[in-house]
């Protein structure tokens, strides 16, 4: 009897241990109070789609180049079309079959800005700006310094233009011209500047025009 007593309590204290070993193994399985699991941590501070903004960001972006947004310069400090007033003015009145005028770029805004290079240059008529045969070719012999125009400055740019009447008819096609359009260096905008009683070709293989570069007003050599 006494046997079966101690044998009974045995089993029982088994059993008790094998609760209390499964309850410990389903309390591993918790984190503790104030963990995070692997698939709720936050990205890793190296991450770029985890970065917090600081107040300043965006700020380069938001801050104008030097020269910009007065309408006299662009960001590198050259003359925009729209800080530019086109016109015409005599030159050395050229040789035989030919005149040379002079184009002129005057820096209409409030700031100082530069010109380098050749400007291009083409006949247009039709009353609607229509480009009118071949844009000049560029005379890359000629002097073509930087030129830096305060406001109110001009810079001029040496035209030749052959006689339409030397060439055949049927090589021109001659039609009257209201004027050249004229681009600026490195500018895809261009300005109007009207000019009457000049004839051009309508023929494009009947080139009539060639510029010089643009020099400081007083000191082209044409």
């Amino acid at each position: 009897m006494r046997h079966g007593i101690v044998q009974h309590t045995a089993l029982a204290a088994v059993g008790l241990l094998a609760v209390v070993g499964l309850a410990g193994c389903s309390a591993d399985t918790t984190p503790p109070v104030g963990t995070v699991s692997p698939s709720s941590s936050p990205r890793a501070s190296g991450d770029p789609s985890s970065a917090v903004p600081t107040s300043n960001a965006g700020s380069a972006a938001a801050t104008p180049a030097s020269g910009a947004g007065g309408g006299s310069a662009a960001g590198d400090g050259r003359c925009t079309t729209a800080s530019l007033a086109g016109g015409t003015a005599a030159g050395s009145g050229g040789a035989a079959g030919s005149t040379i005028i002079h184009l002129t770029l005057r820096n209409t805004g409030s700031a100082a800005c530069t010109l380098q290079g050749w400007p291009g240059v083409s006949f247009v008529g039709d009353g609607d700006g229509a480009q009118i045969g071949a844009a000049a070719g560029q005379d890359r012999s000629s002097a073509h310094p930087t030129v830096t125009l305060q406001p109110g400055q001009t810079a001029v740019a040496p035209l030749k233009i052959a006689n339409a009447q030397d060439y055949p008819p049927s090589e021109c096609t001659p039609t009257a011209a209201d004027g050249f359009r004229v681009y600026p260096p490195g500018s895809t905008a261009s300005l109007f500047v009207p000019a009457s009683g000049y004839t051009a070709c309508a023929s494009a293989s009947a080139a009539l025009l060639q510029v010089q570069g643009l020099v400081p007003e007083g000191q082209a050599t044409d």
